[in-house]
Order: structure tokens, then sequence, then C-alpha cells
């Protein structure tokens, strides 16, 4: 995009936030119109607007006050239950993204397009209605809105999402950023005329476990296939074949963030030289070593609970492997870097190491790092350990 027309846009972006704001402060909490009104306290001034923003310049609190002046109800609580439980099904967190809610109503992260469901009015036609009715924003300007949003890293996280009884209407709040655990929220509802009704609500996540609770946050892991997807690829060896290894289990003793970012995504590599079965040193120059890499997706609800998966560590498992480096990281981004260690393999009883360089983000959490015997997977059929704050099972077959 040119530098031009990024500028024109986020002009367009700004004076609809504007507009939002304004229309919002007109209102009053009940509203007979097709548009219901917020809060009016909650509006912020333009240094809010201008400096609130995430990466993609979106003021994520306009955008709870937008939504939460949308006639939202049972069909759009559909919708979204639709988006997230097909991400939950690809392997992915309870979430929405605003592309597939612009461009693919209904898809989860994962989801073919093409899977998109026909609703007889999804919430990108309200919130184009509404920025065209409510904000008198032109034709030109909510076309570029709704590009830039589905463009954007933005999603609706709908943590329990399971738990929802299909019939109560969502409170809508965002991540206000800073680890906090707490914020203000938009109570949806109905008076007893059936009006639409908004009230502003204290939110944390005891709130979120007994009530439908729509977060505005950022998208971590849509870039990344979870080790779920890699399921049906991971089929048992025969005994006389190589042999491999597998993560069987995996469980999160603890959260690593706030619950407003999310559940956790955890990334597994192990550096090792996969089929090894040199038996000179001459020989030893035709192997390197490799980084398995793969991504482990914990819901928040999952805290405690052992989840299964059927990921392969290694294709080929030799005796001549000595140790093997494991790297644990629950993603948080920055800039790439790496863990410089080694992978150690025996020829004729002895030791030669090998230099790998396992990447991760430098603000991820480092959960476990460090070299694992290999005899620690041969000790038994089925083996677990304790890995920082994760237990992992491994099965060698």
């Amino acid at each position: 995009m040119s530098l031009c027309r990024r500028t024109k846009l986020q002009l367009a972006m700004k004076l609809i936030l504007r507009l939002i704001a304004a229309s919002i402060m007109a209102g009053s909490i009940i509203s007979c119109s097709k548009y219901i009104s917020g809060p009016s306290y909650y509006a912020p001034d333009n240094s809010a607007v201008e400096n609130g923003s995430d990466s993609s310049g979106f003021d994520l609190s306009s955008l709870a006050r937008m939504f939460a002046a949308l006639p939202i109800g049972l069909d759009q609580m559909e919708e979204v239950k639709d988006a997230t439980s097909a991400s939950i099904g690809n392997g992915y967190d309870e979430e929405y993204t605003m592309k597939q809610l612009i461009e693919a109503p209904g898809c989860g992260v994962g989801d073919n397009p093409t899977k998109a469901v026909t609703y007889t009015r999804p919430l990108r036609d309200m919130i184009a209605e509404y920025l065209a009715t409510e904000t008198k924003a032109g034709v030109k300007d909510v076309e570029e809105y709704l590009n830039a949003l589905s463009q954007s890293d933005l999603q609706l996280y709908w943590p329990y999402s399971e738990e929802w009884d299909g019939e109560e209407l969502p409170i809508i709040t965002f991540d206000p950023g800073y680890g906090s655990d707490y914020n203000y929220g938009y109570k949806l509802g109905r008076d007893s005329n059936g009006f639409s009704v908004v009230d502003s609500v204290y939110v944390d996540e005891q709130v979120a476990r007994e009530h439908p609770v729509w977060v505005i946050n950022t998208n971590d892991d849509a870039g990344f296939t979870p080790l779920d997807l890699y399921t049906d690829a991971a089929q048992s060896s025969t005994k006389s074949g190589p042999r491999k290894l597998f993560l069987r289990s995996f469980t999160m003793l603890r959260h690593y963030d706030s619950w407003f970012r999310g559940g956790s995504e955890f990334f597994v590599k192990c550096g090792a030289v996969n089929g090894f079965h040199a038996t000179t040193e001459a020989e030893m120059r035709l192997y390197y070593p490799s980084v398995t890499d793969f991504m482990v997706v914990v819901k928040r609800k999952q805290l405690g609970e052992e989840v299964p998966y059927n990921g392969i560590i290694m294709t080929d498992f030799t005796n001549q492997l000595e140790n093997l480096a494991f790297l644990i990281t629950e993603d948080d981004g920055g800039t790439q870097t790496s863990w410089k260690c080694s992978a150690t393999v025996k020829v004729k009883s002895k030791s030669y190491g090998f230099e790998c360089d396992i990447p991760y983000n430098e603000k991820d959490d480092i959960v476990w790092r460090g070299q694992l015997s290999a005899s620690f997977f041969q000790e038994a059929d089925y083996v677990s350990g304790r890995f920082g704050d994760v237990l992992i099972s491994f099965v060698l077959e």
C-alpha cells in the first residue's frame, strides 16, 4: 500500500472512530431506534482515539463500543459460536478473526473461505449499516474501513464459548493491555418491553466463566499450524521399521498471560540428528541436525487437564542418539532470535556433538530448555516428565 493511500485510510479510520464516539455520546442507554447506544461516560477523548490503538491503527475501546451499539441477537451469537467452534476444531483457540468476519462469516481460523455460511444478517453487514447510518460515513469510507479491519490482526475472542447456554447475549470488552486481569465491558440485553439495553459492567475471568464475553484483542496464532492438524499423519510405526518418537499428551499447570489475550500457544522444538546410522567419522559428514517445531494450543478451560496429542517429534529414532536438545516456549512475539545448543550422537562409543540453532522470539516465555538423554525415552513404552510448568508424555514406537 502506498504511503499516500495509507495516510488517507488512516484519516478515514480516525474520522469514523470519532463519529462512532460522537454517536454513542448522543444516545441513551435504552434506545428504540434501529441501533442502540452504549454508555456515554466511556467515550474517549481525541488522544485516546489516536494513541490507544493496536498495531493496525484501530482503537480497541472504540471497536468495543461500536460492537456494543449493534442490535446483536441470537443469530449473531450463532455466527460467532460457529466460528469459534470451527477454530477449536482446527486446533486453534476460541477465536473469530476480523478477516473471517468480513470476508467469510462464520468461518474459523484454518477454515477454507468457501465453507462460509449464508447468514440472514451477519455482523459484517451490521457494521456496514451502522457506519453508514449512525456515523454518516460515505460509502468509500465504509468500504476502506471494512477492508482495513479485515487486514488487521484483530479478532473476537470468546473464552469458555463451549459453556454458552444458547440464550444469553454477550458482554463486549477489549484487551486493556499491560497484563491487566480486569476491564469494563458492555452487557447487552433486553428490557421488559423488548428494547435493547446496554449496561456498563466490571469484567474479569470469573465473569467470563459465568457469562458469554467477547473480547476484542489481537490474534497470535493464525499464521501457524497447530499440532492437532498433524494428527492424521502421525501413524504408528511397525516393529520392523524405524522407531518414531511421539508427543502423546500435554498438560499446562499455569497460565502464562492475562485471560484477555486468550489461551496459551506453546511451541515445542526439538533439535536432533534424525535417522543417524553412521559407523565412521567420515560417514558423520553425511548427517546434519534438524529441528522439529510445532504449536500446541491450550485453551483457558484446559488448565491442569491432560490434553491428548499424537505429534511426531522424530521419524527415525536410532540407538546411536545420545542427547536431544529441547526448547519449549509460550508465544509472546518479538524479534526472532535463537538458542545455540548441541545434539550429541555416539559412534563406536565416542560422543560427537552437532551444533543446532533453535529459533524463538525474544519476548517469548521460556518454559524449559535443555538436553534430554535419549535413554530417557527408552526407559519405558510411555514416559513423562515435568518441564517448567508443563507436563509432557512421550511414546517411542
